[in-house]
């Protein structure tokens, strides 16, 4: 069991703090509320936003203004583009993700390449496996647990394709990429099937999961550029 800290979080932050590099400042806020509302014109697009999506959003844009301060930098409005994708500052770099009581934001200043995913930590849907997973991948973890593993490759695949997003901007689907699994080490690597540019087909993402109070993170952190030829 997770101590949640002083501030609502304590461990749970160090846990998902460990997933980054030293140059990324994690924040976690609760999704639940009550979180600082949306300054500037982070709220325009959710006049027509149900209660709870508002309080998700208010919840990442506050995790977000605090892991902007971590890296000493001044609280600055993060609205969302029209590919709903956060608009950042000017220099950084981040990712913002959320689960049912759990919601974090990791940013960097550096030219590095941040996704986050924070998924339940619960079995896929049976009648996602095709879905999410490529026949190759479904063999790789079938078993017992299979169902449990396919939804950490679903987590791992939504981590690395807010990655590579910001540099490819493109939209693609769940057979883009193939996602390997290092359970002992508590890591994967995600490999690109198909070319994105200006990713190469076989360009591999390297990525970091944990459970946190009952939420699996993926974390993939890399240099720009970086991404390696299978």
């Amino acid at each position: 069991m997770l101590d949640m800290g002083a501030d609502g979080f304590g461990d749970a932050r160090a846990a998902i703090a460990a997933l980054f590099g030293a140059a990324v400042a994690v924040a976690v806020t609760d999704p639940r509320g009550p979180n600082p509302a949306p300054i500037g014109s982070e709220a325009d697009h959710l006049s027509r936003a149900v209660p709870k999506r508002q309080g998700e959003f208010a919840a990442g844009r506050a995790a977000a203004r605090q892991a902007l301060g971590m890296l000493g930098h001044p609280a600055a409005p993060i609205p969302a583009g029209e590919d709903r994708a956060p608009v950042w500052p000017k220099g950084i770099t981040g990712s913002i993700s959320h689960g049912g009581t759990l919601c974090a934001a990791a940013l960097t200043d550096q030219p590095d390449l941040i996704g986050l995913d924070i998924e339940p930590d619960t079995p896929l849907n049976a009648g996602l496996l095709d879905r999410i997973c490529t026949p190759e991948e479904a063999a790789a973890i079938a078993g017992p647990d299979q169902l449990a593993l396919a939804k950490l490759i679903f987590s791992a695949k939504e981590a690395a394709y807010k990655a590579q997003y910001p540099l490819s901007r493109t939209i693609f689907g769940f057979d883009h990429m193939a996602v390997t699994l290092d359970l002992p080490n508590g890591t994967f690597t995600a490999r690109f099937l198909k070319p994105v540019a200006p990713f190469a087909a076989d360009d591999t993402l390297p990525g970091r999961f944990t459970r946190v109070a009952g939420h699996l993170v993926t974390a993939v952190h890399s240099p720009q550029g970086a991404a390696q030829g299978g």
